[in-house]
């Protein structure tokens, strides 16, 4: 496990010292969302009907903004080759790398949720499950990012190619984060859609960490 701790804690030092990338995607996820009142009239109830499915494809797509980074400065300045030929498996240190990532954007993504809640006039109900959803959906939407992020490593416009081969992928996570907040807001509640997100960030942290692996290999042959 030490091993995959200096990664951790290398990654998040790089992170804070690249202050302006890391909080890119969340400064793009608070102003793009304080543009909506603009845009679709300050009227609570249509915020309030919105707001979830607002807040949920902001934030999938800061994710998305977010992926070059995380391979893409260890590529070319050749540490991702050293990682690879270390002696601990790529796979874990994909997973350090991930976890990562996730706490240096998208844990920020979830800390402002309710903030952006109160701005789109959800009810406390909804406020109370939306950070939740964010909390297990944005973990898996960097998992599997990280596969798109890998594949396409090196190639010119890669960041446009990610977004095309992730996106599908993305779906599930997004039909189910914002259900979970639409069943809360209606008053059905959002257990199971918070046990299927739950579910679907286990098999990501399962499968996802050798998918990318298996593709950084073939990226650095």
């Amino acid at each position: 496990m030490r091993p995959l701790l200096a990664v951790l804690r290398r990654d998040l030092r790089l992170a804070r010292r690249r202050a302006g990338e890391t909080l890119l995607g969340v400064l793009f996820f608070v102003l793009a969302l304080s543009l909506f009142p603009f845009g679709v009239g300050p009227a609570p109830d249509i915020l309030a009907r919105i707001g979830g499915g607002v807040i949920w494809v902001l934030a999938l797509l800061s994710v998305l903004l977010s992926l070059d980074r995380l391979w893409q400065s260890d590529f070319e300045d050749g540490s991702l080759e050293q990682l690879a030929l270390a002696a601990v498996p790529l796979e874990l240190v994909v997973l350090a790398k991930c976890a990562a990532h996730w706490l240096s954007g998208g844990l920020l993504l979830v800390l402002v949720a309710p903030l952006l809640a109160v701005l789109m006039a959800m009810p406390a109900e909804a406020m109370l499950v939306l950070p939740l959803t964010l909390l297990l959906g944005t973990p898996t939407l960097t998992l599997v990012g990280s596969i798109g992020a890998a594949l396409l490593l090196g190639a010119r416009r890669g960041g446009a190619l990610v977004a095309l081969l992730v996106l599908p992928l993305y779906i599930p996570v997004l039909i189910f984060g914002v259900s979970a907040a639409e069943g809360a807001l209606m008053g059905l509640g959002g257990t199971a859609q918070l046990l299927i997100l739950g579910a679907m960030l286990l098999v990501s942290a399962a499968l996802a960490p050798f998918a990318a692996a298996a593709a950084l290999r073939l990226a650095l042959e």
